[in-house]
């Protein structure tokens, strides 16, 4: 095989690939949003989780992307591991059938209907509507329609350039000779494992393995064991994809894994078993591009009839292969709390929520110390883990907030209906604090990408900024947790001389750039900075006010803020004297004294 032929059938694998890349593209974006929603909704039982991951995957022509799509809602609480299983079995079978499809890319005819129904005849005519609905209709769907078509062409061009280049191959007796060796199913095994690997799609793979059918060389005893490498081979994007997720994240990408290694270990030993006894006799028939695509979609198939009655001991097997840290029980035992049978009983129900507000809120106050340390000590993991706990706070917040809700239709006592309107609203502040972490982390994040450095002056003022906010933070989830008025009081100071500090710091900030000790890039970083320090004291005040006034007769969060604010009593006066003394910064202790 020449260097002519090598470059060939590269161009082709590439054409291949793009194709159906194009392809699967434009189907999602005319189905829009409804492949989420129907993959979320549709899977309360393992059946239908099977049928709709093998419709969704036969539409998009990729297991990967079903799957990387899966893990996605898995990853975000949306869905439950034992949900994904399903799905995942059913895109397992749906990647089979772009090998049906492939096949049509070998129907040939020198004349008459079979010259119509040649590959070249279709590829032009799906290729020629396809561009008239890309370039001259006007509408965003249409174009996706486009897309479509101008996917499929190419995908079926490149197959032929595929198929083209390995043609020659059936005159060449070292090749017969390596394709007669794959019999050992070891290494064919292997080769579909590689193969798969590396160009990241079993239909791709299986795709070459037909091109190389045309050649007449590939026997039965040749293509088994490369069939079930590939599926192997196919669940690397999908454990890419689970990098960065949570713990559930991971489980879901194993059960790709899972299902494929098991349908390889299984069916190897059953079928070579067997034949050690009896010998089937088609094991040398020649195989081509349909009994492929046959081979494919019965292996797969079969896989699955066998997994599906297990889809229990795979959710326990991959429970048990990432196992829960403490940390990870706790965060789940505080959803257990939030049970929909406790909403018949208002007071029942309010303390449990309660508890779970209390995890969120330690949560968040977790986040935010966390994101500090980023700024002086970087690192992916860290920020990474910010990420992935704002993940976890927004889920508190949504079913915190959906149970509330269902609570405030409840008949309740005055009392009660206030305590709920008070958690309602202190559960947007503790989102918003989990927010601002995520803010600062990313300000962190272009501090060490762009190597900036903050001068001396500056680093120091703004050390005594965070230090107040680690206070503020801390006095409010105490607060918050303990019920406590008493330092909750202590909260509204703080946050006034934090917005003081914060404006003095950009002040003072503004004269190190005129002074040419800080440059402009440093300006945006520690302005942005400042500005989310700033938003963490005033989320922090609304909690505690909103603690403060909850025994009012009425609850007007944004009235009882401005009445807190202007009531600056001897006791508020003097609480803000020690903080101003705690939390000074040079320039302005200087200023006061000259005062």
């Amino acid at each position: 095989m020449g260097i002519t032929a090598i470059l060939s059938l590269l161009s082709g694998v590439a054409l291949f690939l793009f194709g159906m890349s194009l392809m699967g593209d434009g189907l999602k974006k005319v189905a829009g949003n409804k492949l989420e929603l129907i993959l979320y909704k549709l899977t309360n039982t393992p059946i239908k989780g099977v049928l709709l991951g093998a419709v969704v995957t036969a539409i998009i022509q990729s297991s990967s992307a079903t799957s990387v799509m899966v893990v996605g809602f898995v990853n975000s609480g949306m869905m439950k591991v034992s949900q994904a299983i399903g799905i995942i079995m059913g895109a397992n079978i749906g990647t089979s059938i772009t090998g049906w499809i492939l096949c049509l890319s070998y129907i040939d005819g020198s004349g008459g209907i079979a010259q119509l129904l040649s590959t070249a005849t279709i590829s032009a005519v799906v290729a020629i509507v396809g561009i008239i609905f890309k370039m001259v209709l006007k509408k965003a769907a249409y174009h996706n329609i486009g897309d479509i078509m101008l996917g499929f062409s190419i995908l079926m061009m490149g197959m032929q350039t595929m198929s083209g280049a390995v043609a020659p191959l059936k005159e060449n007796e070292h090749f017969v000779n390596a394709l007669t060796m794959f019999s050992n199913p070891f290494m064919g095994i292997l080769v579909g494992i590689l193969i798969t690997a590396v160009l990241q799609s079993a239909s791709a793979s299986v795709g070459i393995l037909q091109a190389l059918s045309v050649t007449g060389s590939v026997s039965f005893s040749a293509a088994l064991p490369i069939i079930m490498g590939i599926g192997v081979g196919a669940a690397c994007p999908v454990l890419l994809s689970s990098i960065g997720t949570n713990k559930n994240g991971k489980r879901t990408a194993l059960i790709y894994l899972i299902n494929d290694l098991f349908g390889m270990i299984f069916w190897s030993i059953v079928f070579y078993s067997v034949n050690a006894f009896v010998h089937f006799s088609f094991m040398d028939a020649v195989m081509n591009p349909v009994w492929i695509a046959l081979m494919n979609t019965v292996f797969r198939t079969a896989t699955i009839a066998v997994l599906l009655p297990c889809i229990r001991l795979i959710e326990k097997l991959v429970f048990r292969l990432v196992k829960d840290t403490k940390e990870d029980m706790d965060e789940q035992a505080d959803f257990d709390l939030l049970e929909e049978r406790f909403l018949a009983y208002p007071d029942l129900a309010i303390k449990q929520s309660h508890l779970a507000m209390n995890g969120m809120a330690k949560k968040a106050r977790k986040n935010i110390l966390r994101a500090f340390s980023l700024l002086w000590d970087y690192s992916d993991e860290k920020y990474n883990k910010v990420q992935e706990k704002e993940n976890l706070i927004d889920k508190y917040e949504d079913k915190l907030g959906t149970y509330l809700m269902q609570l405030t239709g409840r008949e309740m006592a005055i009392s009660q209906t206030k305590q709920v309107s008070k958690f309602l609203h202190t559960i947007t502040d503790f989102e918003r604090l989990g927010d601002h972490a995520v803010n600062i982390s990313r300000v962190a994040a272009e501090l060490n990408d762009k190597k900036i450095l903050f001068s001396e002056d500056a680093k120091r003022e703004l050390e005594v900024v965070l230090a107040a906010d680690r206070e503020i933070v801390a006095m409010t989830v105490t607060a918050f947790v303990e019920d406590d008025l008493q330092v909750a009081e202590q909260v509204e100071p703080l946050r006034e001389l934090i917005t003081i500090l914060c404006n003095d710091l950009k002040s003072h900030h503004i004269t190190r750039l005129q002074n040419g000790k800080c440059e402009m890039k440093h300006g945006f970083a520690f302005n942005d900075l400042l500005t989310n320090l700033e938003r963490i004291g005033a989320h922090c005040s609304n909690v505690a006010v909103a603690m403060i006034e909850l025994e009012a007769e009425e609850f007007d969060t944004h009235e009882y803020i401005k009445s807190v604010r202007e009531r600056k009593n001897a006791a508020y006066r003097a609480c803000f004297a020690q903080y101003e003394e705690r939390y000074s910064i040079a320039p302005r202790a200087k200023k006061n004294k000259k005062k």
